[in-house]
């Protein structure tokens, strides 16, 4: 199947791809072979006219200077055929002599002097009836010869006339042979640039073809498969290697959307039983007081879930690059102030004592967002550090960017949950969370242009840096 389609893929495009390419070429190659052509054949004719005028002007000088006695005749065509020799024999096809040169003096009352080509008399009158300027050259076509005769007119002072013509045919067989050998070059060459095409654009199209061969095999259940890249680093390599990073990022976040959705199903069993749990003995206690508290924590446990949904949504919109924030002056100080005073009782129930050192930082920021993760950050100080702890919360400008560092004298991360702390329901053995409280700060922190770090201090604990951008009051002072 595979090789029936690249086959019938290079007997179609590939020959369409190598038609174009190799008609313009053709196109090309043929005007550049037709003006050589004319090129060469204005040379041979220009140097014909050049030896018809020299000639005609010294057979016009000996006629004149040469004594009208007897042997003028005998005189004027001895010098003619002196001068028809100096052009090389030429012969037909047939290897048949043909003279190529023609003198013709004509005088009043008188016979014409003929030396040239026979018979004359199809000669003298297509010459005499031409209207010809003097001393210059022009075509004079005689019935039965397929070379033109280049012709030139001297009249002279006793009314006579003399007409010196030329047929180049060596010049003509020599543009014959030229052409022919030209036309021959041609087609190879043509034939052959269109093969070399058609080779290079079937072997291009060849590796598209198994490209889309692999693509129509890559399904939401089999994404292993990858394209061939070859050993090149051409357009079509790079074309691979960018499909097969592409197929690489699809890869995991399918993947992740799987350990999502388990990760989600497995977390909403708990509450969602716990609910129905709660819904069902309401109904069968027939005690009003009691119904109501079964409602309330039917209603707490809905609020839990509802918070669970949120907070995925909101990562998955995060890791798209698409978490929308309603940015506004927010001093994060008050914020934190804020936020302390309210989680004060539980920290004072279990023992730990808050000490923050604030400084005015003024930035542009989502509060709500920012509600969401400062108090994430203190529910897990409570969630996860023993009694009597003590954790300093602290708000600065640094380098010109708003940080919230907090501080604890706790066991610290897990060596093996440190690294992996911001991944979505990654939790430590003990917790009783979701394990999304970390990861929304850091898409949080992002979605703001900046970071969250975590580190252990050396004599124990835990600590957690969040950059949150840079500070509106350090650009004002500025």
């Amino acid at each position: 199947m595979f090789l029936r389609k690249t086959k019938s893929q290079g007997r179609s495009a590939a020959w369409r791809i190598a038609i174009w390419p190799t008609a313009a070429f053709a196109l090309g190659s043929a005007i550049a072979f037709a003006i050589m052509y004319l090129l060469i054949a204005k040379d041979i004719r220009q140097r014909s006219d050049a030896w018809l005028s020299g000639e005609a002007e010294v057979l016009a000088d000996v006629s004149e200077n040469t004594p009208r006695d007897a042997l003028y005749d005998r005189l004027v065509q001895e010098v003619a055929e002196l001068a028809s020799r100096e052009v090389p024999d030429t012969s037909d096809a047939h290897g048949k002599h043909q003279a190529s040169v023609l003198f013709l003096k004509t005088e009043p009352r008188q016979e014409p002097i003929w030396v040239g080509p026979t018979p004359k008399e199809l000669f003298i009158p297509a010459v005499t009836s031409m209207p010809l300027v003097p001393g210059v050259p022009a075509n004079v076509r005689v019935q039965g010869w397929k070379k033109a005769f280049r012709v030139v007119y001297h009249g002279q002072k006793d009314g006579s006339g003399l007409y010196l013509g030329f047929a180049d045919l060596g010049g003509a067989q020599m543009l014959d042979r030229l052409t022919e050998r030209c036309l021959m070059v041609w087609g190879v060459t043509v034939a052959l640039g269109f093969l070399i095409t058609w080779l290079a654009a079937y072997r291009t199209l060849t590796r598209v073809e198994r490209i889309s061969e692999t693509v129509s095999r890559i399904g939401s259940e089999d994404l292993g498969s990858r394209l061939p890249e070859g050993p090149h680093f051409d357009e079509i390599s790079r074309l691979s290697r960018t499909f097969n990073r592409m197929l690489d990022r699809i890869q995991s976040s399918v993947n992740q959307m799987r350990i999502l959705t388990d990760s989600v199903a497995h977390d909403l069993k708990s509450p969602v039983t716990s609910i129905r749990g709660s819904l069902e003995v309401a109904l069968s206690d027939a005690d009003q007081r009691q119904w109501r508290e079964r409602v309330a924590e039917a209603i707490d446990g809905l609020d839990r879930l509802s918070q669970l949904l949120n907070t995925t949504l909101d990562l998955a919109e995060a890791d798209a690059g698409a978490l929308q924030t309603r940015k506004e002056p927010v001093e994060l100080s008050d914020l934190v102030k804020q936020l302390v005073d309210l989680y004060q009782p539980a920290m004072a129930e279990r023992g730990h004592e808050v000490v923050t050192h604030l400084q005015p930082a003024l930035i542009e920021a989502d509060s709500s967002l920012l509600n969401r993760t400062i108090a994430n950050l203190l529910d897990n100080e409570i969630a996860h550090l023993p009694n009597s702890c003590r954790v300093n919360i602290s708000v600065r400008v640094k380098d010109g960017e708003a940080e919230l560092t907090v501080e604890d004298n706790g066991p610290g991360f897990p060596p093996g949950l440190r690294s992996r702390a911001f991944e979505r329901f990654v939790k430590g053995q003990h917790s009783t969370g979701h394990g999304l409280g970390l990861a929304f700060v850091d898409a949080v922190a992002r979605a703001h242009g900046g970071r969250v770090e975590i580190s252990d201090r050396a004599e124990g604990g835990a600590v957690i840096v969040l950059t949150l951008g840079e500070a509106v009051n350090e650009k004002v002072g500025r």
